[in-house]
């Protein structure tokens, strides 16, 4: 293995330039995402040395236990991130973490039990991870579709409920949609993964100065890993939150878009005049 160089905390610094660049640009432009960028910045840094010097800790004293309470902490706190994305559906958090955990589970038990990877804290923390953050993304992007399907297809599904349809056929195209779109970004860089990017986990090897042979034999796991992470959680979520999406009766409870009221005519004049003075 051949020896590699290791950034030092001054080059870690020096990098903020990249940062300042951007700032920079997104002020002259007027983007008005200056203090985001920024505060992004400074936050992803600090959380990371934070986040490193726990898992020191982790590691060295904790073992297999707090290797698991860490990846159970990474869970329930993917399930509040993703169950933000559908509003108005009771319960999303929790359809989330659910989600969330059975896919993280599986698929980690099995990349387990086929002996893909050891059973070692300092490598189920970080292959956990990846497992979380892909089943997250994709509960997320499911979540979010959903609500959309459910506003804009509500006359849809309202005229098969009122022919005796029951709530989950009226509702499977609705729900094939939404996860279908939530598994593409999946599909699509599992189809080019080497052709156009090479991944972290293969990068990162490559950098530690690992053969490419066998950085490519870890990547391949993990691509698909991220693959069965990612549609086990899609159609998870999809099937608790059609749940939360009708009552007992079969109707569709999440409330509609709402529409506009139109003004009238000499209330706007008046309104306009208003803001003139």
């Amino acid at each position: 293995m051949t020896e590699t160089m290791v950034p030092s905390w001054g080059a870690v610094a020096g990098s903020l330039v990249l940062v300042a660049l951007v700032v920079v640009l997104a002020q002259r432009e007027k983007l008005r995402l200056s203090r985001d960028l920024l505060v992004a910045s400074l936050r992803a840094g600090v959380q990371l040395v934070a986040v490193g010097a726990v898992l020191l800790l982790v590691f060295a004293h904790t073992g297999l236990p707090g290797a698991v309470g860490w990846i159970a902490l990474m869970v329930l706190l993917a399930g509040q991130v993703a169950g933000r994305r559908a509003a108005g559906v009771p319960r999303s958090r929790w359809y989330a973490t659910t989600a969330i955990a059975a896919a993280s589970g599986i698929t980690l038990g099995a990349l387990i039990a086929l002996r893909a990877i050891p059973t070692q804290p300092h490598v189920l923390v970080p292959i956990g991870g990846m497992i979380v953050s892909g089943a997250m993304q994709a509960a997320g992007v499911t979540l979010h579709r959903l609500v959309g399907e459910a506003e804009t297809g509500r006359p849809q599904i309202e005229t098969r409920l009122s022919l005796g349809q029951p709530a989950r056929q009226a509702f499977l195209p609705h729900l094939r949609s939404s996860v279908r779109t939530a598994l593409l970004p999946a599909i699509d860089s599992t189809k080019v993964v080497g052709l156009i990017s090479l991944p972290g986990a293969m990068t990162g090897l490559i950098l530690a100065g690992v053969s490419p042979l066998t950085a490519i034999r870890y990547q391949i796991i993990v691509m698909y890993m991220l693959l069965a992470a990612t549609t086990l959680a899609a159609l998870i979520v999809a099937r608790l939150a059609e749940r939360g999406l009708f009552d007992r009766a079969h109707r569709l409870v999440t409330p509609p878009t709402p529409v506009p009221r139109r003004r009238h005519p000499l209330t706007t004049y008046l309104r306009a005049g208003t803001k003139r003075r």
